[in-house]
Parts: C-alpha cells; sequence; structure tokens
C-alpha cells in the first residue's frame, strides 16, 4: 500500500474512533439530563462510527498496510443544551466531511484508484450524516424553549426511524 495513503486512511481512522467516542460522551449526558431518546440515538450513532472505524481498519490490513488504532482524548463532559449537542454534531460532521474529501484527494494524486472507489461509501455516508444532523438540528430549532416540545421531540427521536445505524451488514470476518 503507498504510505501517503497509508498515512491518510489511519488518520481517518483516528477520526471515526474519535467520533464514536465523542457521540459516546454526548450519550451519556443526554441519559444524565433525562433525554433517554436522544441518547438512544447518540449510542447508536457512536456505535455506527465504531463501525466506520472497523472498517477501515480491515481495509487498510487487506490491503498490506497496517492499521493503527489510535489512542484517544477524553471527549468533553458536559454540553450547555441539546441544540448545543447537535450544533457540536453537525460541526463535528462537516469536519469529517472535509476529512474524507481530502482523503479522496490523496487518493486521485497518488493514483490509487482501489482505494478510491473503497472510500467513495464513506463519501455518500458523510452527505447522509449531515442531512441527518441538519433535520434534528431544525427540530431543535422550532422546539426553542418548549419544555413539553422537547418531550415530546425526545420521545419521538426514541421511537423514529431516524436512528443511525450501523451501514451495509456487518465487516467481512466478523
Amino acid at each position: 500500500m503507498n504510505k501517503r495513503v497509508e498515512n491518510a486512511l489511519n488518520d481517518q481512522i483516528e477520526k471515526e474512533a474519535s467520533s464514536s467516542q465523542f457521540y459516546l460522551a454526548m450519550a451519556s449526558w443526554a441519559e444524565t439530563q433525562g433525554l433517554n431518546g436522544t441518547a438512544k440515538f447518540l449510542y447508536t450513532h457512536s456505535d455506527e462510527e465504531r463501525f466506520h472505524m472497523l472498517k477501515l481498519v480491515k481495509f487498510v490490513n487487506e490491503r498490506g498496510g497496517t492499521a493503527v488504532v489510535p489512542g484517544l482524548d477524553c471527549p468533553a463532559k458536559e454540553f450547555k443544551t441539546l441544540e448545543n449537542v447537535f450544533q457540536l454534531l453537525l460541526e463535528h460532521e462537516l469536519r469529517v466531511t472535509d476529512s474524507i474529501n481530502n482523503l479522496v484527494d490523496v487518493c486521485l494524486q497518488e493514483k490509487d484508484y482501489t482505494t478510491h472507489n473503497f472510500i467513495q461509501w464513506y463519501v455518500s455516508e458523510q452527505l447522509e450524516e449531515e442531512a441527518l444532523a441538519r433535520t434534528i438540528l431544525d427540530k431543535i430549532k422550532l422546539i426553542g424553549g418548549d419544555n413539553a416540545g422537547l418531550y415530546l421531540f425526545d420521545r419521538d427521536l426514541e421511537n423514529s426511524s431516524i436512528q443511525a445505524e450501523p451501514s451495509s451488514g456487518t465487516l467481512p470476518g466478523m
């Protein structure tokens, strides 16, 4: 595997692992605030990000590279409001999209079309992630400071199809 591509993939592995931890911290906070629907959504989203990381790890190793399992910084433990949580989530997803786009650029510069093809799944996934975050943030903004609206939103999130789920089944060998 081309070293520049391998390094970029390992950088993305770290970003996906950090995303999983970030969403796990948000889920824990939401749960302690009595927002069980939001917590369920974020726990599931954390699992999805871990799936993204594992998919990259397996790809790097199968292509003859060496995937690096990163050490991670401790994510935030407290968040101001539910709107703040989802604003941070959207901002985070936008940074991940930039990272994926940079990875695509590295693949093209290095003429690694196999990895480029593999990364297209992540490009599509990021479109979905951003759209989901924007949709939820828009709904929270509509609610404003209405506690009854917040209660209904949280309940609806817990019972809705607006749930992040590990995409495309399982990983090879798992």
